[in-house]
């Protein structure tokens, strides 16, 4: 018997994807930020978002604000606190919205950033940092990873970690906060990649970028922020029956590729 040796000492082995790191020199964030009845928070928002050091396009989309948000940012425009704004002529959902804003985007990474102050811009750096580093194609900022939050609703929390636990189960990710706003890509796979594959225009939004970056296999980090939630007094928007709905979507998502 003669025995064939494999004379390639690398045959055989698992190789870690290369990093693929963005130049900071030139790095530009697109920011998207979805909009609906923020009047009392938008300028708030867009504050914090302009304090923050890096290089950055701001696109919001208007989901036909009925509380007097869209003069205001009709006037936001003008004086250069928006550089894109695009209004929708109908309420078509949160998810509409996103895609909108990420079909207007032009950056080298984009960023979701809802507009009602619960998520912080300075914890940007860490969720970015993955990105630019190379290591990571998307980065979800975890509320749940023992950052500084407001305490509010116990079952709001117990409902989110079992849709994320679903979520696990369907894409064989160990995330711990799927159903977080902030969620940062590469631009390339953004527009390339996930849009073509969006489809649901309102709080889907979350498990089916999820899930499609699952299917991309994308390279996905998870950071720490803090978070400071709104109660409903203080205009809180999803419900009980959004996270009901949530499970239908993971699996809707899961199934259809």
């Amino acid at each position: 018997m003669v025995t064939v040796r494999n004379s390639d000492p690398m045959a055989g082995r698992v190789h870690r994807r290369p990093r693929t790191p963005l130049d900071r020199s030139t790095l530009r964030l697109s920011v998207l930020i979805p909009v609906y009845n923020e009047r009392e928070t938008i300028e708030f928002i867009l504050d914090e978002i302009h304090a923050q050091p890096v290089a950055k396009e701001i696109i919001v989309v208007d989901d036909f604000s009925t509380d007097g948000t869209r003069e205001v940012l009709q006037r936001l425009l003008e004086e250069g606190r928006i550089h894109r704004l695009h209004l929708q002529p109908v309420n078509l959902g949160k998810g509409a919205a996103i895609r909108q804003a990420l079909s207007m985007s032009t950056g080298d990474v984009v960023l979701v950033q809802d507009a009602d102050l619960e998520y912080d811009p300075a914890d940007w750096r860490q969720l970015l940092e993955p990105i630019v580093d190379g290591r990571a194609d998307a980065c979800f900022g975890s509320r749940f990873l023992g950052g500084p939050h407001r305490v509010l609703y116990f079952w709001h929390s117990v409902g989110n970690k079992l849709l994320t636990m679903y979520s696990n189960m369907w894409t064989n990710l160990n995330l711990t906060d799927m159903e977080t706003c902030y969620k940062a890509m590469r631009g390339d796979l953004a527009r390339q990649v996930i849009l073509s594959k969006l489809t649901t225009d309102r709080f889907g939004f979350e498990p089916e970028v999820t899930a499609r970056l699952a299917q991309a296999k994308a390279r996905i980090f998870e950071v720490q922020i803090s978070y400071s939630g709104r109660t409903y007094a203080e205009g809180k928007k999803i419900n009980w029956r959004d996270g009901i709905a949530a499970f239908w979507h993971i699996t809707k998502f899961n199934l259809i590729r």
